[in-house]
């Protein structure tokens, strides 16, 4: 999914401690990803008192929405670097192809992993028989010595497991006994948990990791605090345990983690670099391609002209431009 802020308007946090071992709650803002109707997400990550959970540095959550009254998801060739994409879905079915020739399928409880690298450019639209369209976008920063790492694509169909109060898919990482075979290139954990009504449900995790719980449905407790429908609950450091409470009509939530990231990004765009210049020789890279050596952006994805971001195989959507890049030096995050 292309992200369509350069200017995000950060909202901040509110509720707990995190820095003494409490939590925060992130509540999201509405970003809407263009087009004639822009369908609508809602982003939690990043803000501007938290970049990074662990690796995860961009979360977006959409839905369920009608696509006959949002269009749907319909998301032009654009380019990523530096960065892992993770889509999941709870309804509707979202057809990617991508520079590495990889044309597959996004289905509810199955995950798509995407390496971007050193480069790779991507689509993603909503299939005609989808109705209705409910799911999350998620990124991963590659640390630094993985992060000139060969484009890839890689999908798993996670089993189902079972414990008292609460059932779980577990896509990355280890959880409930339950391992992702999906490589990574930091230690992390992407999960959906589904509560029954009022399960007060305590999991064993790692005391290195930190943790967000996004809620997709229902209201949920954790650690003690209040989540609404939305909300991204951050959980610091040093919880051997972590322990969720579902409301009366039950919860279902994605719970991702990670050792703090340690290193400092530049993030714009659809770019994760290290430094200003870095992104913006990146821009400049793409948009050489979306132009092929003319003034304008050509009209068909097979005439982009080849470069470090490779050509959508089979995609006949005009590429997505880069936005102009903002009047100040891009900052790091942390």
């Amino acid at each position: 999914m292309s992200n369509t802020e350069t200017r995000p308007d950060e909202v901040e946090c509110r509720a707990g401690d995190a820095a003494g071992g409490g939590v925060e709650i992130l509540e999201p803002r509405d970003v809407p990803l263009g087009g004639p109707r822009a369908m609508l997400v809602r982003r939690t990550l990043p803000q501007r008192e938290r970049s990074l959970i662990g690796a995860w540095c961009f979360v977006d959550h959409y839905g369920p929405d009608l696509v006959a009254e949002s269009g749907g998801m319909k998301v032009a060739p654009h380019p990523h670097t530096g960065l892992q994409t993770v889509s999941w879905l709870f309804t509707g079915e979202i057809e990617h192809r991508d520079s590495v020739g990889s044309h597959a399928m996004v289905r509810p409880g199955e995950v798509n992993l995407m390496t971007a690298g050193h480069g790779i450019s991507h689509s993603e639209v909503s299939t005609p028989d989808t109705t209705e369209l409910h799911g999350a976008q998620l990124w991963v920063a590659l640390p630094e010595a993985h992060r000139d790492t060969a484009p890839a694509f890689e999908h798993h169909a996670p089993p189902t497991v079972h414990a008292p109060g609460v059932e779980a898919r577990v896509f990355l990482g280890s959880l409930l006994g339950s391992t992702s075979p999906v490589a990574t290139f930091t230690p992390l954990l992407g999960a959906e948990l589904v509560l029954a009504p009022g399960a007060r449900v305590t999991l064993d995790v790692d005391p290195a990791f930190e943790h967000g719980v996004l809620v997709d449905l229902g209201d949920v407790t954790v650690e003690g605090v209040a989540a609404a429908r939305a909300d991204l609950a951050y959980v610091a450091p040093e919880h051997a345990t972590l322990t969720l409470v579902a409301g009366g009509e039950g919860s279902r939530v994605l719970l991702l983690g990670g050792p703090p990231f340690g290193e400092a990004i530049v993030m714009w765009w659809n770019f994760v670099g290290r430094t200003h210049e870095e992104v913006v020789a990146y821009r400049e890279a793409w948009q050489a391609q979306v132009t092929a050596g003319t003034d304008t952006v050509v009209g068909d994805s097979q005439d982009v002209a080849d470069g470090r971001f490779g050509i959508v195989v089979g995609d006949h959507l005009p590429p997505i431009p880069a936005p102009v890049l903002p009047n100040a030096r891009l900052r790091e995050r942390r």
